[in-house]
């Protein structure tokens, strides 16, 4: 089941608008204090720049939206990017929108579509996908009855680590919804006499399809 979505990894992208550098980077948090952490090594890295336009979205439910314009007039750059963000149903996110004035300036107008452009850019870079919440059955079994088990991994759920002793012990992941029928499948195969050892929860990030 799909939670959120997020970006799956930290991208960095670059464009000029007239004579302008701006310079996006992106990077997953999951807390203010990385947030916070991530913007200052970017000031610190740019300390010579015009701008360094900061804002981010934490929380499964965005519960922290927060931007900074960082001297650009009030609404044009920081804001545009978090509503940019909640928009398209991204958290746990901080960016960093680096700007080197090049002389001409922009208008209000134009400093939205330079931002959140980059910001796009940015993103792209990344990567974009989702949290999912997964379900991990560990089940014992006999040898005999794994061999036919590896034949059924597919479409309802997969064989994520086995260990090998005196039986077999696979952890399958397997959607919530499928819980159920996996254990009936596993049940069926291996004639009654396999045993489910424990049912855990985790969350998986990855790229949609």
């Amino acid at each position: 089941m799909r939670l959120y979505g997020t970006v799956l990894g930290p991208g960095t992208a670059e464009q000029t608008i007239e004579r302008s550098r701006f310079i996006c980077y992106v990077s997953p948090a999951s807390t203010r204090e990385e947030a916070e952490e991530f913007f200052a090594a970017i000031r610190k890295k740019h300390k010579d720049a015009t701008h360094n336009v900061p804002a981010m979205v934490i929380g499964d439910k965005m519960q922290i939206q927060w931007a900074s314009d960082d001297g650009e007039p009030q609404g044009t750059s920081g804001a545009p990017m978090v509503q940019m963000l909640v928009s398209s149903g991204i958290t746990n996110i901080a960016v960093v929108v680096t700007r080197y004035f090049g002389g001409i300036k922009l208008g209000t107008g134009g400093l939205v579509r330079a931002y959140t452009s980059s910001l796009k850019l940015g993103l792209e870079a990344a990567g974009t996908g989702g949290v999912y919440e997964s379900e991990v059955i560990k089940y014992e079994l006999d040898y005999a009855s794994y061999s036919k088990l590896e034949t059924r991994a597919g479409d309802a759920f997969s064989i994520e680590n086995t260990e090998y002793g005196e039986k077999v012990t696979a952890e399958l992941g397997v959607e919530p919804e499928n819980e159920e029928s996996v254990v009936s499948i596993l049940t069926n195969l291996t004639n009654g006499k396999g045993k489910v050892k424990e049912i855990s929860k985790k969350l998986l990030t990855k790229r949609d399809l």
